[in-house]
């Protein structure tokens, strides 16, 4: 009984086979291994490939198989039976992509010695293994054309008939505990430093990559220095444009060190006593990949981040203008979430093991091979920060250009917001095309990245002995421009900060500092002491009998507003004018008119500019005035 409960689960396991004459040409070239089943040990071939014939995809399965067989190759019905199992279960390896089958005589053979053994215990012989399907010939197994090259031989390689899949070479396998996976292949990794260009083109992308990165970073560099130059001439809503520079300065600085470092930080290195090839870093196991990856994915999406609150705040002082002061105290949460959302994100990725080493630029960083972190980490939220941005600047130009077309503005004043509303759409537009360009690049590689991995898997099948793709109805390359794009605009899109820093006021404060003249910074005046201690040598000359004099802020800011009246700029404005307004002065007689000797109060609004409300007239003679004050 035991006998025939073998022979039954023999059956049952043929029974999900594929048939015979379809598995005869379901195989290419497959990786040679040598035999490891008990059975077939001791034969004139020592090698065999996977899966065989039968559709077992490893020698552990064939062999669970092949266990219902071993009571009747023990009782020796049959000296042809056990040759015959191992060419079905371990067929002989070739180098030259053609099946091998037992020939008909030799199943003949067996099935006849061992047919009245099986009646007995009521088993039949398993109709995957009919002989009218094997060849007819008689020779013994391997037949020696099996063991001759294809082009010695008149039968031409059995094509593909099944697509199996990727399976993964030896060469490319790495330990299974650090977690790598490779087209959908746990414990395998892409080989390095590309799979896809060769190495005159990698060398040529990454000097590319590092002239771009060095002017990126000097840019960017600029910017940080000019605003520790002068820190107080950078208030809201212009201050994000620093952060969003020194974001750009550390991805620009990363770029650089992966063209110092090459391969040797984003690919591992090759063991040829294991038989591994260089292949790509995976992971936070390699510790300097883990490092250039939190840094460049952190200010990556940070840069983004900031850009977006930059639109927040000009939104803020074009819209409901909000002036400087009111937006700074908002200057906390806008941080809170400048460095929190990029920071949440990249501990996410530390946690999912979705670092991957970048071959091209020698940089790590996410979803270069795994197109679920490319969609999720990259796309989405760059793509957010994009129709967010967007949407905050269309509005806050339409208040401008409201402001414009509806409040009557002398003809200098009118100049300089069109002017401004020209230098924010310049700026704007100079971070908007890199970024969109990138998003593009990233799309398609979305789109044709599989196409790209078929291919790749199509031209190496045969060098690596695994199985080739069935039935590929397209096929595609990268193109190197395409990548070079990419890391151009991921870099570039740094640049327009210099734009916004760059002016005559920007050169004399660098001529000032080079000179050491530098220029006594306002905010110093706002941290004083609140009293003003008197002279020490008027203590000692004094009355015992007079009081001390403090000197409160107020009444030196009341002494140094009379100084300023002596000034013509502040002299009076004298008009004349047949009515009484009791909002413009007091009236004289003869209609003179004197106004208020203090300078009209400023506020800063709407992006930056100051405005002066000029004097009140009738309602359909209201004016608004524009003084003349720096933009930053």
């Amino acid at each position: 009984m035991d006998l025939l409960w073998a022979l039954s689960v023999s059956m049952m396991t043929a029974c999900v086979a594929i048939p015979m004459d379809a598995a005869a040409g379901s195989h290419s070239l497959f990786t040679c291994e040598p035999i490891t089943l008990r059975m077939c040990q001791g034969l004139t071939y020592n090698s065999t490939f996977m899966p065989n014939i039968l559709n077992h995809y490893d020698q552990q399965t064939a062999a669970l198989a092949m266990e219902p067989f071993h009571p009747m190759v023990n009782l020796q019905c049959s000296p042809d039976l056990r040759t015959f199992l191992c060419a079905i279960y371990a067929p002989v390896c070739t180098e030259y992509g053609h099946m091998t089958l037992p020939c008909r005589r030799l199943c003949l053979q067996a099935k006849s010695d061992c047919y009245k053994l099986m009646d007995v215990f009521g088993v039949s012989w398993p109709q995957e293994m009919d002989c009218n399907r094997f060849p007819d010939c008689g020779e013994p197994y391997p037949r020696l054309v099996d063991l001759l090259p294809s082009s010695e031989t008149t039968e031409s390689p059995v094509s593909v008939q099944r697509d199996y899949g990727f399976w993964c070479p030896r060469e490319l396998k790495i330990d299974p505990e650090l977690g790598y996976s490779f087209m959908g292949v746990r414990d395998c990794s892409p080989p390095c430093p590309n799979m896809y260009f060769t190495r005159e083109e990698l060398t040529f992308a990454r000097y590319f990559i590092g002239v771009v990165s060095i002017v990126c970073l000097s840019a960017t560099l600029f910017t940080f220095l000019t605003f520790l130059i002068d820190v107080s001439r950078f208030r809201y809503p212009e201050r994000p444009i620093i952060f969003y520079a020194v974001c750009y300065m550390m991805v620009s600085l990363v770029f650089f060190l992966g063209f110092l470092l090459e391969d040797k930080v984003s690919c591992n290195a090759a063991s040829p006593g294991r038989f591994r090839a260089a292949t790509v870093t995976q992971g936070s196991h390699n510790k300097a990949c883990t490092l250039l990856f939190m840094v460049l994915y952190f200010f990556t999406m940070a840069g983004s981040v900031w850009w977006v609150i930059l639109t927040i705040t000009w939104f803020l002082a074009a819209v409901p203008k909000w002036g400087s002061e009111a937006i700074e105290k908002k200057a906390l949460l806008f941080h809170a979430c400048a460095w929190g959302v990029p920071g949440v994100l990249t501990v996410s990725l530390l946690a999912m093991n979705k670092i991957e080493g970048d071959g091209v630029s020698g940089v790590c960083f996410v979803g270069l091979y795994n197109l679920t972190a490319l969609r999720w980490f990259l796309l989405a939220p760059l793509g957010l920060d994009v129709v967010v941005g967007v949407a905050l600047l269309l509005a806050g130009i339409a208040a401008l250009n409201r402001v414009r077309m509806e409040i009557p503005l002398e003809k200098e004043n009118q100049e300089k917001l069109v002017k401004f509303m020209i230098r924010i759409a310049v700026f704007s537009a100079l971070y908007l095309v890199p970024l969109l360009a990138v998003l593009g690049c990233y799309l398609y590689e979305n789109s044709y990245r599989a196409v790209w991995e078929t291919t790749w898997v199509q031209e190496k099948c045969r060098d690596y002995h695994i199985p080739c793709p069935y039935q590929v109805t397209r096929t595609s390359r990268p193109d190197l421009v395409l990548f070079l794009i990419k890391y151009l605009m991921m870099l570039i899109v740094g640049i327009p900060s210099v734009f916004w820093v760059g002016s005559k006021k920007t050169c004399f404060e660098w001529a000032g500092f080079f000179h050491g003249k530098r220029r006594k910074d306002a905010m110093v005046n706002e941290s004083r002491q609140v009293l003003q201690e008197p002279d020490f040598a008027q203590l000692l000359l004094r009355d015992p009998n007079t009081p001390i004099v403090r000197k409160s802020r107020v009444l030196l800011k009341n002494t140094e507003t009379r100084s300023e009246l002596n000034d013509s700029k502040w002299r009076p404005r004298i008009s004349r004018s047949p009515h009484y307004d009791p909002h413009r002065g007091r009236k004289h007689a003869g209609g003179t008119e004197v106004r208020s000797l203090h300078p009209p109060p400023r506020t800063r609004t709407t992006w930056g500019l100051n405005l002066t409300p000029g004097p009140t007239r009738h309602p359909a003679d209201r004016r608004l005035h524009i003084a003349p004050f720096p933009l930053i």
